[in-house]
């Protein structure tokens, strides 16, 4: 009973993660986890981050298929691994699959996959995915062989490619550490390799079927399809070239950095749908004071001129600034409808300090080889904009995500700010992969940076769970409470993961010199209160409320970087206040650390952090 609430605590749920199982074969590791490889290390180094056999559905949602006739073998030789799942589509529809994975002690590492229907089943996709790191890994050499023999020698890349770097794949070869290279060959299809840090992965995929072939398609009943990926490890190192292992004993260290800035305003979401619960809290004796409220306005959605009337009642009493989002229709003239919409305002007494627009259509990703939707020019869409609300900042970018914003750039020409969002649980929602995604967030604000230079740069809504699918027609619902990609709903947001993922992304995202971060709504499923039937503590309000309200109330102070000896494991970075000096530490795990912040001119005594704790503390 202990251990369940211990994991309702943190994860908003009682529905433990299964252990993944280490698979060792001499210098080779491997974790086991739902049939799938993950943490593919040679010498304690991470050479892939996963290899995985997936089914996606028409949405692009993954299916999570039981594994059954698991078989595991372990020798000193090595290890290999048998098992068979079923994936059960729509209309009643079966794929059967079977897989075989062996790792031997030279280094070779081969998962085998096969997949068979007896009726017939549509997919987007079926086979493999490979996954290579970027920490360490971003923009170095790799060697690429094309399915025509033919070898590319090229990198990967560092800022964000918004379309596939690599096509018509055989294999990849990179360097994992000095002396050891690592080749990933791909056999049974053609592969080619997206940028996976558009969707705030902290990978490059390599997956099977370009995706300029049609999807979904159909796989055909009785007939097989097979695949195979061959991981080799060579190692030219001598012995004297391999480094002892570093003693920490377990210790993360934390020293100062040489990065410095100030710190974001801080922003709230604010949905029609949740106007009145978001006014009631902002009433309550003890309500939050940030900086920026973020009025969300979807035409298409039904939003209309009553939610102008209650955003007024919430601008009221806001000290701050404010913001209005408008998914703009375009099925009418431009001038039409936004002045339509400025009318409502006007008549309600609403007037935000700034409007961001977007075209509706532009929040659904355009996929490599796909047309690209009727829209008005972007310019047309701000020109009509800054005539529709003249006198207030207007921003551009995308309501949806940073894959959006750099597959269709906006000319920022006439923009007073550029915005996007980021979502941790497109591709993966199992809990190391949610955090991981903090890796990906210093390469997204560098790339933004990249393109548009030192324009006020804004972040947000960016919360654990999905409010609005780009890759598919909607997002998943999630009535038991599991960890489920394109989720609209996520358990975790209810415990002390969101806290402890707040605080890094945060810290992930400083060098940015963001202008806002908005992390999350006021209230309903993506808010700092939770809901009147949601089992959470402590008056209603999420663990998330205390870092919301903490980072507001550091917002436009000076802040300096802090290194990591695990950025992993733990993130942190210093702030000055009135009070004095203040050091935010987060730590990301399901562990307890033990954290060595000598360096930072705190105590001698090693700071112990309980799991998903994030803590500020007196320097």
């Amino acid at each position: 009973m202990k251990d369940a609430e211990t994991a309702f605590k943190l994860y908003g749920t009682r529905q433990a993660e299964p252990a993944p199982r280490l698979l060792r074969a001499g210098k080779l590791t491997a974790q086991l986890a739902g049939g799938n490889l993950r943490a593919i290390r040679y010498d304690g180094v991470e050479v892939l981050r996963a290899i995985s056999y997936l089914v996606r559905d028409r949405d692009w949602g993954t299916y999570d298929p039981a594994v059954s006739n698991l078989a595991v073998t372990e020798t000193e030789a090595g290890f290999s691994v048998a098992y068979t799942a079923r994936c059960h589509g729509p209309y009643g529809s079966l794929l059967d699959i079977s897989a075989a994975i062996e790792g031997t002690a030279d280094g070779r590492l081969i998962f085998k996959g096969a997949a068979q229907s007896e009726t017939g089943f549509e997919t987007n996709r079926c086979g493999f995915c490979i996954l290579h790191p970027i920490v360490g890994i971003a923009g170095t050499p790799v060697a690429v062989e094309h399915v025509d023999g033919a070898i590319e020698d090229t990198k990967l890349p560092d800022l964000i490619e918004p379309w596939q770097p690599f096509k018509d794949m055989r294999a990849i070869t990179h360097t994992a550490l000095a002396g050891v290279s690592a080749e990933c060959r791909m056999e049974g299809d053609t592969f080619e390799m997206e940028d996976q840090r558009n969707w705030s992965d902290a990978s490059y995929k390599t997956y099977v079927r370009p995706l300029a072939l049609s999807w979904p398609y159909m796989i055909p009943a009785s007939a097989p399809v097979s695949q195979q990926i061959t991981l080799t490890i060579t190692d030219s190192r001598t012995a004297c070239d391999v480094p002892a292992a570093a003693e920490n004993h377990g210790i993360v260290h934390l020293t100062p950095g040489t990065g410095t800035g100030t710190m974001p305003a801080i922003g709230l979401l604010i949905t029609p749908e949740e106007a009145k619960d978001s006014l009631a809290a902002l009433q309550q004796p003890d309500a939050l004071n940030v900086q920026e409220l973020l009025f969300h306005f979807d035409p298409a959605a039904g939003h209309g001129p009553s939610a102008f009337t209650d955003f007024a009642a919430i601008s009221a009493i806001h000290t701050g600034t404010t913001t209005l989002e408008i998914a703009v229709p375009c099925q009418r003239a431009l001038g039409e409808e936004l002045q339509e919409i400025a009318g409502w305002m006007r008549d309600a007494g609403f007037g935000p300090d700034a409007i961001m627009v977007c075209p509706s259509v532009d929040r659904q990703s355009t996929p490599p080889g796909s047309a690209w939707p009727d829209c008005p020019p972007l310019a047309d869409v701000y020109a009509a904009a800054l005539n529709a609300f003249p006198g207030i900042r207007l921003g551009g970018g995308m309501l949806s995500y940073f894959t959006e914003l750099n597959r269709k750039r906006v000319p920022g020409e006439n923009l007073a700010f550029i915005s996007h969002c980021t979502n941790p649980i497109v591709h993966a929602a199992d809990d190391i992969s949610v955090m991981q995604t903090l890796e990906a967030l210093p390469f997204i604000t560098k790339s933004v940076r990249a393109i548009y230079g030192g324009k006020p740069y804004r972040i947000g809504p960016s919360t654990i769970p999905m409010r609005q699918n780009p890759y598919g027609s909607r997002t998943m619902d999630n009535p038991d409470g599991g960890r489920i990609p394109m989720a609209n709903r996520d358990p975790r947001h209810n415990g002390q993961f969101a806290a402890a993922f707040a605080a890094g992304y945060v810290t992930s995202v400083l060098d940015a010199s963001l202008e806002t971060l908005t992390l999350c709504a006021l209230t309903g499923p993506f808010g700092l209160y939770a809901g009147k039937h949601e089992p959470v503590e402590d008056g209603g309000k999420r663990p998330l409320h205390a870092i919301v309200k903490g980072l507001s109330g550091i917002a436009g102070n000076p802040w300096q970087a802090v290194t990591s000896s695990a950025p992993d494991k733990v993130l942190a970075f210093t702030v000055e206040t009135v009070d004095g000096r203040l050091a935010w530490i987060a730590n990301l795990t399901a562990q307890e650390q033990s954290i060595d912040t000598t360096k930072l001119g705190m105590s001698s005594q090693p700071v112990q952090l309980a799991p998903f704790e994030a803590t500020c503390r007196s320097v």
